[in-house]
């Protein structure tokens, strides 16, 4: 039996020691970080294809109370996730608005091909020292997060819990972010490794795969400035370094659909 949640909130409480937890109430911080119980998941419990982001970021976080359900993944950045889904593959090539609107009956499809979520389903913030502020975005946020005790026991977690025992339909995992110079890659493949109790092969500079699973990491959808055109090669940047990535991407999703056909 596979361990994707069913589309909506999760009950979980894993990294909350016994206690009592509130959905979207309840917190548990170590240090600089912060982690808050409000876990969901969209999509099909049975799906082909995982999608996953790192944690929700504050846009998400913040629309529980007045936003439904379907609306809330990826709220604001639906064009950009169509970008990069069609390049590699996954959503049919068309209009940014065509795009987007496939990915809103993606989310929304209960018996689709997809299952949408997060690798840290709770949503994750670092305290910011200089703003004096919960910051629930940025750069690093994977990396510095899993390098610290805390960190490191919430991803163990929460990739036991939803990562190791997969449905049978499931063959590959998308995974929005690379990080700088590809940590992001390694800190994941590493962490997938040691939950999964095998070696995540590696296949290239952004994707990895076990007997079971292939994994790839794309641009993320809410990158800023030029980065996501970098990625996809448009335009001026269509011979930009960057755009090789984006290539490995889109090359190592159709090995994976051919391995598994």
């Amino acid at each position: 039996m596979g361990c994707l949640p069913a589309h909506g909130r999760i009950d979980c409480t894993s990294c909350y020691r016994g206690e009592n937890v509130l959905f979207g109430r309840s917190r548990r911080e170590s240090q600089d970080w912060r982690i808050t119980a409000n876990p969901l998941a969209w999509g099909n419990p049975n799906a082909r294809i995982i999608i996953l982001g790192f944690s929700k970021g504050p846009t998400q976080a913040e629309s529980f109370a007045r936003t439904p359900h379907d609306q809330i993944a990826y709220k604001g950045s639906r064009p950009n996730v169509g970008r990069i889904l069609a390049h590699v593959g996954l959503v049919k090539k068309g209009t940014r608005e065509s795009q987007a609107a496939a990915v809103d009956s993606m989310i929304a499809d209960k018996n689709g091909l997809f299952h949408f979520g997060s690798l840290i389903r709770c949503s994750v913030e670092r305290y910011d020292r200089g703003e004096r502020e919960w910051k629930g975005s940025g750069g690093g946020m994977l990396d510095r997060f899993v390098a610290t005790p805390f960190g490191s026991e919430v991803a163990r977690n929460c990739a036991s819990r939803f990562l190791v025992n997969l449905p049978r339909a499931t063959k590959l995992v998308v995974m929005f972010g690379m990080g700088s110079h590809q940590n992001y890659v390694r800190e994941t493949r590493t962490l997938l490794s040691a939950v999964r109790g095998k070696t995540m092969r590696e296949i290239n500079a952004v994707a990895y795969e076990d007997d079971l699973i292939t994994v790839v990491h794309v641009e993320h959808f809410a990158s800023q400035g030029d980065l996501i055109p970098q990625w996809l090669g448009e335009g001026k940047y269509r011979d930009h370094p960057r755009s090789q990535f984006g290539r490995l991407a889109r090359a190592s999703v159709n090995r994976a659909i051919d391995r598994f056909a």
